[in-house]
This record gives C-alpha cells, sequence and structure tokens, in this order.
C-alpha cells in the first residue's frame, strides 16, 4: 500500500475541537519492507482507524540498512512530508534517532521516540550512519525540545537487548521530558497498546498546545 502524502502547506491544519494532522512512521534499520516488519502495518492500520488523524504515513526508507543520516533526513522531508509542522513522527531505534537530527532544523507538532540512543554504542556502522558525535555533531538538545514544542514522548523497554536504558535516560534528561519504561518490551519488536497511546497523547498535546496558542 503506498499513499502519496500530502506535502501542501499546513496552513489551518489545525482546528479547535477537532484533529487535523499526520502522522509519520520511521522504522528502525534493517526493514526492507516497513510493512512486513516490527509492528509498522499494525500501528498504521490502528491510527487509520481511530480517525484522529488526516494522514497516516508509513513508507518503506531507503537505504534500510545503513539507515544514513544523508539518505534519510532529506527523504523525511521531501517523501514523507516531515517539512510539514502539523505532522508528528513516529520513531522507532534508528528512526527515532533520524527523528531527534530532524527536529534540530525543522518544526513538527510532536514526536514519539521508540528505543531511542544518543551514541553509537562502539558500533561502528552506527558511526557510519552521520547522526552521532562526534562526526554528527554535538547534539541540539534545546533545539529539539523546542522545534516539537515540548511534545515530545520516550518509551524505551527495562530490558532493551541492544540499547541499555541510560541511553534512554539521557535523551529524556537532555530533553527534559520523562521516560516511560515499558517492562519487556525487549526492542519493541511487538505491537502493543503502549505505542497508540502514546500517539494518541501527542495528538492531543499538540491540538491543546496550538488552542492555547490561537485564544
Amino acid at each position: 500500500r503506498r499513499v502519496q502524502p500530502d506535502l501542501r502547506p499546513a496552513e489551518n491544519h489545525f482546528v479547535r475541537g477537532l484533529v487535523h494532522m499526520r502522522i509519520v512512521i520511521v522504522p528502525g534499520n534493517g526493514c526492507d519492507n516497513i510493512l512486513d516488519a516490527n509492528w509498522y502495518a499494525w500501528l498504521d492500520k490502528r491510527l487509520r482507524d481511530c480517525g484522529r488523524f488526516d494522514e497516516v504515513v508509513c513508507e518503506t526508507m531507503p537505504d534500510p540498512h545503513k539507515a544514513r543520516r544523508s539518505v534519510w533526513l532529506p527523504f523525511m522531508l521531501s517523501t514523507l512530508g516531515c517539512s510539514r509542522p502539523d505532522t508528528i513522527v513516529v520513531g522507532h531505534s534508528s528512526g527515532a534517532v533520524a527523528a531527534m537530527r530532524l527536529l534540530e532544523e525543522h518544526r513538527l507538532a510532536g514526536c514519539v521516540l521508540v528505543s531511542a540512543c544518543h551514541t553509537d554504542l562502539g558500533d561502528a556502522g552506527e558511526a557510519a550512519s552521520g547522526y552521532y558525535p562526534p562526526s554528527g555533531g554535538e547534539w541540539k538538545w534545546s533545539q529539539i525540545r523546542k522545534h516539537a514544542a515540548g511534545n515530545i514522548a520516550i518509551l524505551h523497554s527495562d530490558n532493551d537487548p541492544f540499547i541499555p536504558l541510560p541511553e534512554a535516560q539521557h535523551v529524556a534528561e537532555s530533553l527534559g521530558v520523562p521516560l516511560r519504561v515499558q517492562p519487556g518490551r525487549s526492542h519493541f519488536f511487538s505491537a502493543g497498546e503502549d505505542l497508540v497511546e502514546a500517539c494518541l497523547a501527542a495528538a492531543d498535546a499538540a491540538v491543546s498546545a496550538e488552542a492555547s496558542g490561537s485564544t
């Protein structure tokens, strides 16, 4: 299933009392087909069925195994429509790291970061992806928070085999937002209501923020 994202300017997409918003799912690396991997297709359907979003985007990423910043960020902006400020990004693993780097320069309605990290964890492939210090530059935490208007949810498992919990704790502390530690979720390979709840809460927060700014 391929739905062309709406790339029109986002003016007047927030309407008080209604949700006029789009949400984009950005996967972790290693997904040759996003709809066959992890929980992405499941969440795509749940978010479409709930009727809260104008548009749900779930597209296979280019360069799916190396997940290079130089490839993913331009694709997110030009093809997934992440240049639009009425967009919430749900990023998992490499997708979460890509979302943070995108937020350093671009405004979004919010983001949900699942299994996020801030270092390459000593992995040569991750170091070469271009996201992490020192080669990727220092993290601009204040800019990330500002461009998401503080509407950032961070979910991490207490038994992630790939990304230790202190990585997510550092991200949460640096962004000044709570960390939601979900027991027994590993690297969030499987579907769960915690994902839906985080997305809907991000939508509620974005609409509330817009309504407050309009009063």
